[in-house]
């Protein structure tokens, strides 16, 4: 049995509390957040039974802990990362991984030295939908995969605490902490570009919106993301896929969401696996599933009920992902293709 802290009670420390509920091998023992009031609050809504504290060392000493999720903002990922590493608890920490590729390697190096278990919330790995389009490219049944596109498309997020995440100096703005799902799918998928080239949008939440292209020898790879779409818009996540005979497209905002077209021109749905877990209680945020999620954490209790380091969202690979964002940034910001 995993015991477990979640620290950052907000719209994503909630997200995780209704997963640890459904899995049998996890249990929530404490949350801690400085919000006292406002996460007993949520928690209750929820129906999570589990004392509230304002600070980790009167949680730690409550009872037996066994990991520290963090569900906080970017800036505060490393110092409790840091934290968590020096209790010598394992820890799952929320995307981005830091706000530099210097850092996430810092605290990815520190917690390999502590024997620490960790792994990042890079949910995209674990979707449903993506998990199952990977399958088709790994078996090869409609020969080599030609071109990759991607969307991640959302009005401006306005559910931050103290509204975080339009403060570019706290979030990095939509390419680190949105576009940055499916810079990580990429290296997933394909492993890391030659270079990235790069153009977007900028406004008070910083990089609001941005078009890459990957650079890969024997594909055609493009990714759009970005949160300043109007009030109402909604969300919507997408790809679409040409391999050599046929093709594959997802979109969060279809029905049926993945489709697969075959060489005929016949198209039809692409059976994908959906947790039976429902949608989440909260009503906030950009999407309700808690499919991915629920497989991330299950991956995560998984490899710690059997003693052994993540291999998938690994710090190591979201470090990865943090400095092809930031040659990201800077090839907008520079005109310039960066290489890495």
């Amino acid at each position: 049995m995993q015991n477990i802290v979640i620290v950052g009670f907000g719209f994503m420390g909630g997200m995780h509390a209704q997963v640890y509920s459904r899995l049998k091998r996890a249990r929530v023992v404490a949350v801690v957040d400085t919000r006292v009031a406002e996460a007993a609050s949520a928690a209750a809504k929820l129906g999570l039974n589990a004392p509230i504290f304002a600070d980790l060392d009167w949680a730690l000493a409550e009872g037996p802990v066994d990991v520290i999720d963090i569900c906080l903002p970017t800036p505060a990922h490393g110092p409790w990362v840091r934290r968590a590493i020096r209790a010598r608890k394992h820890v799952f920490c929320e995307k981005p991984f830091a706000s530099s590729f210097r850092e996430a390697s810092s605290l990815a190096a520190a917690a390999r030295r502590a024997g620490v278990r960790m792994q990042i919330g890079q949910c995209v790995r674990f979707w449903p939908e993506y998990q199952a389009f990977e399958a088709v490219v790994r078996a090869g049944r409609m020969g080599r995969l030609l071109s990759l596109t991607l969307q991640r498309r959302s009005s401006r997020p306005m559910y931050s605490s103290g509204d975080w995440l339009n403060q570019s100096g706290l979030s990095g703005g939509a390419v680190l902490d949105l576009h940055i799902h499916d810079t990580d799918y990429v290296h997933h998928l394909l492993g890391r570009p030659k270079a990235v080239t790069s153009v977007g949008t900028r406004d008070r939440s910083g990089w609001s919106h941005i078009f890459t292209t990957y650079h890969f020898d024997r594909i055609a790879v493009t990714a759009e993301g970005g949160w300043n779409y109007p009030a109402g818009w909604g969300f919507q996540m997408a790809f679409q896929a040409v391999f050599e005979r046929g093709a594959v497209e997802y979109d969060s905002a279809a029905s049926p969401t993945l489709m697969m077209t075959g060489t005929a021109g016949a198209k039809k749905p692409l059976a994908f696996s959906q947790p039976g877990i429902g949608d989440s209680a909260g009503g906030v945020g950009n999407i309700a599933s808690l499919g991915g999620y629920y497989n991330e954490l299950a991956y995560f209790v998984n490899c710690l009920e059997k003693g052994r380091s993540p291999r998938v969202a690994t710090p190591r690979q979201a470090a990865e992902s943090v400095r092809t964002v930031m040659a990201e940034i800077k090839s907008a910001r520079t005109g310039r293709r960066v290489g890495l």
